[in-house]
């Protein structure tokens, strides 16, 4: 896949079969997307290209309302690329470009500087100056230009629509599971090890502490999950563990936290890059009377995440 970090440098296609959209999450009804780009593609000799934006769009014109993202920019592209995706073009998404009409976004970057030929996008979907553009508008637009589009149905799972936002409220309320099932895969987070007050060592449960640079990115309700953790500096080696979101009342914490306790492994990974993916998760965070019970529920937590992860 050829990454495009502005729509200026990429170079005009003879036969582009075109998406547009966030896709944050690369989820389950992006992929059917994806998927149909592929195949109009093959038919037609073309080749796929996605445009999306960075930073998401409503972070820009609402930049009073919270929006915690599913995907960070790095994760996206690393979806994305996994989805057999030819091209991706990350625009640069300013106030400016927010004013741009959806004539010009369809005449001027879809078909004169992308080289459209087929459009695919998804249900509902909107775009231009204050979302105007519509399905309906493109099959307007393409007898003019030069090209045609379709659009795909709501993607139902288990009779209820999949869209970024029921998967952020899931994770909101601690369900990985139902987002793992939106998402088809699980939930991570991608962060570095940093050091904390090494609580875990003096009862026997060392754990790393997990930074996410990102401020954008979501981070699941607090409790204690089963997670497998990606090492990409021990050539990406998966570790099972269990993983603690939360502000560890029982020790007096402060400051929310994300802390990891690896199974069978000790070595040392300060400074280093860590993807936390989220299975299951066992209960939510409580205040125990004492560190002794704090310890003995972290023992009924581990063989839970062992006995859930099948380790």
């Amino acid at each position: 896949m050829k990454v495009y970090h502005s729509i200026d440098s990429f170079p005009t296609s003879k036969c582009a079969v075109v998406t547009t959209g966030t896709f944050d999450g690369v989820h389950i009804g992006h992929r059917k997307i994806l998927k149909r780009l592929e195949e109009v593609a093959k038919q037609h000799d073309g080749e796929t290209v996605l445009l999306t934006f960075h930073p998401h769009p409503r972070t820009v014109l609402q930049p009073d309302m919270e929006l915690k993202l599913l995907t960070n920019l790095d994760e996206k592209i690393a979806l994305l690329e996994t989805a057999g995706l030819d091209n991706l073009i990350v625009h640069p998404f300013t106030v400016d470009f927010s004013r741009t009409s959806s004539l010009e976004f369809v005449r001027n970057l879809l078909v004169n500087k992308i080289g459209a030929k087929h459009l695919v996008i998804g249900y509902d979907h909107h775009f231009g100056r204050n979302r105007e553009g519509s399905f309906e508008h493109l099959k307007e637009f393409g007898p003019v230009y030069g090209f045609d589009v379709e659009e795909i149905s709501a993607q139902d799972v288990d009779q209820v629509n999949v869209s970024s936002t029921k998967i952020r409220n899931a994770l909101n309320e601690g369900d990985v599971e139902t987002a793992h099932s939106f998402l088809t895969y699980a939930f991570h987070l991608t962060g570095w090890v940093v050091k904390g007050d090494q609580i875990g060592n003096t009862i026997g449960f060392p754990t790393a502490n997990i930074e996410i640079k990102d401020n954008n990115k979501l981070i699941p309700a607090d409790g204690v999950y089963a997670v497998k953790a990606i090492l990409p500096q021990h050539g990406g080696r998966l570790v099972n563990g269990m993983c603690n979101i939360g502000h560890r009342p029982t020790v007096h914490g402060t400051e929310r936290r994300i802390e990891v306790n690896l199974f069978e492994f000790n070595e040392d990974i300060y400074g280093e890059k860590v993807i936390v993916q989220f299975f299951h998760r066992i209960r939510s965070e409580q205040k125990f009377e004492s560190v002794d019970q704090l310890k003995t529920q972290l023992h009924r937590d581990e063989l839970e995440a062992r006995q859930l992860l099948g380790s």
